[in-house]
């Protein structure tokens, strides 16, 4: 391929490297020029052009892409259509992102104008994530270079993603009296939460004592326990693993099973044991996995789900990129992908569920509170329906059969947090568990607590959010101070599941690492009414 500067008199048949505007039109980048075109350039007193000449054998950009692409099998993945060079990969399951990193990189010195990136290896996908591009770097590559690429890829298994599946799961937790029950009630919550994007279920909870005997009969009884789901078996120990022969390893000996690693390169999660009885796994999970925070319990429970069976020299081989600290090390996925004529979707999903203290013990609930007739939770959800969202959810919890009396025969879902007294936290738990929020790409969150949002608020926020083509957080600002509604794209909620306790998204939005757009609706960004004074002032009317 020659590549360079070409007179209108021998640019017959080069590529434009770059669009050139002429008064009847553009030809874009990438355009073959034919003998029309160069009469369009002489007629528009263009004297020369940037492009290239393909040679015989060469191959252009997007068509090389396509071949490329066409090499990988497409299990589980689809392929966007080649453009400028460029052919993205996206998943179509929940699963886990698996590569070869030496196949990548033979790949990627075929040629310096065929490139694969890919997210790293196992990492936890959801459908529609991308996961791997294709990209041609010049307007045109040699045929036989492009043939090599493609035998590679068609060798073996480049990268795939494997499909999470439903697994049956007993939880096994160990009693002593310094652990509190409050915290093992907990951990089995965490547990089924990291369960959702396999569908999995905690078919049975045993809490025994912290010895090797009752333990042992309770990892007999659920290998023995019938059902057709592939099963695991995850033993949380009240008392951390520190040796080989400790309670937990040697309770899977004794139980007829082997143990295949106590310990792991992974910080959190060094403590972690791996076995197995018959062909059911065993993860006795190291103490930081009664934390929603990334560990290495995620990562060994991820492969498990998605088919796989670690070894020890998988767990051994965790130690490159296993110092995960505090750092959230899962991707911010982004989808770069276009789909014309199909805006984002969004749902909205107010928060309803609160104790609201400061109203006073047995008093008024200030979402009853009626303004200009109508009570405040009643009013927020109106605004949301007659908004642009695609669907509208209420999470109740305190007194929410009064919240759901007077939300009957408005078009929205009710989610009861029957756990709502822990914070708001679960509040946005249970809503972003909902149907609703697993087909959007984004999740408008509101409280139902601020008489002062509209309609107009909410189409301006979802606007902002669709310029963005959904990859960025969406805040709704006042004179440039942060306020509520927030829309939360796609690639946050894995972090808003594992939130505890009496908190809401503001950590996550900070720390994520993606665009925030912030939009001024005025002082209804910060209009709350939390106290009955506030309520009045609001302009409300309490009711009993």
């Amino acid at each position: 391929m020659k590549f360079g500067e070409f007179t209108v008199e021998d640019a017959e048949d080069v590529v434009l490297a770059h669009a050139v505007k002429l008064p009847d039109g553009t030809l874009a980048k990438g355009h073959r020029l034919q003998r029309a075109d160069i009469a369009r350039l002489r007629a528009a007193g263009v004297a020369s052009v940037i492009a290239a000449r393909l040679d015989p054998g060469d191959i252009g950009e997007d068509e090389a892409a396509r071949r490329l692409a066409n090499a990988i099998a497409c299990d589980h993945m689809r392929f966007s259509e080649a453009a400028t060079g460029r052919v993205n990969v996206y998943s179509t399951t929940e699963g886990l992102f698996v590569v070869n990193r030496h196949a990548v990189d033979r790949l990627n010195r075929v040629d310096a104008g065929i490139t694969l990136a890919c997210l790293a290896d196992h990492v936890p996908v959801k459908s529609g994530d991308m996961v791997a591009t294709f990209k041609i770097i010049p307007l045109a590559v040699p045929g036989d270079k492009v043939e090599i690429a493609c035998e590679a890829l068609q060798a073996e298994t480049v990268f795939e993603v494997k499909p999470f599946a439903m697994h049956s799961v007993w939880l096994i937790a160990t009693e002593l009296p310094s652990l509190k029950t409050a915290v093992m009630d907990k951990t089995a919550r965490l547990l089924m939460r990291r369960l959702t994007a396999s569908d999995s279920r905690l078919a049975r909870e045993e809490r025994v004592a912290h010895r090797v005997e009752p333990v042992a009969a309770a990892i007999r009884k659920a290998a023995d326990a019938q059902g057709r789901d592939p099963r695991l078996i995850v033993l949380f120990g009240a008392s951390a693993v520190i040796d080989g022969e400790d309670v937990i390893p040697a309770a899977i000996r004794r139980a007829g099973g082997e143990v295949i690693q106590v310990g792991m390169p992974v910080d959190p999660g060094n403590l972690l044991v791996l076995g197995r009885v018959g062909d059911i796994p065993v993860i006795g999970a190291p103490g930081c996995a009664r934390s929603p925070k990334e560990n290495g319990f995620d990562w060994v429970l991820d492969r498990i789900l998605a088919g796989e069976r670690p070894d020890a020299l998988d767990i051994s081989g965790m130690g490159v990129g296993g110092l995960l600290m505090e750092i959230q090390s899962r991707p911010h996925l982004r989808d770069a992908e276009k789909h014309p004529g199909r805006p984002a979707k969004i749902a909205a999903l107010i928060l309803a569920a609160g104790k609201a203290t400061r109203m006073g013990e047995g008093g008024a609930h200030k979402l009853l509170a009626e303004f200009d007739g109508v009570p405040l939770v009643r009013r927020c959800a109106l605004a949301a329906i007659d908004s642009g969202v695609s669907s509208v959810s209420v999470v109740t919890g305190h007194r929410h059969l009064e919240i759901e009396a007077v939300l009957s025969g408005l078009e929205l879902a009710i989610v009861h947090n029957p756990d709502f007294a822990s914070g708001m936290a679960s509040s946005l738990v249970a809503g972003f568990l909902s149907e609703a929020a697993s087909q959007a790409d984004g999740i408008l969150v509101m409280l139902a607590d601020m008489p002062g949002v509209s309609t107009a608020d909410l189409d301006a926020l979802m606007e902002g959010f669709r310029q963005a083509h959904g990859q960025a957080v969406v805040r709704a600002v006042s004179r440039g101070k942060r306020g509520n509604p927030v829309i939360l794209p796609r690639q946050l909620y894995d972090a808003v599941m594992r939130l505890e306790g009496d908190v809401g998204a503001r950590h996550i939005v900070e720390t994520a690492g993606l665009p925030v757009v912030d939009v001024d609706i005025g002082d209804s960004a910060h209009l709350d009414v939390d106290t009955p004074e506030a309520v009045i002032a609001a302009g409300g009317i309490l009711k009993e």
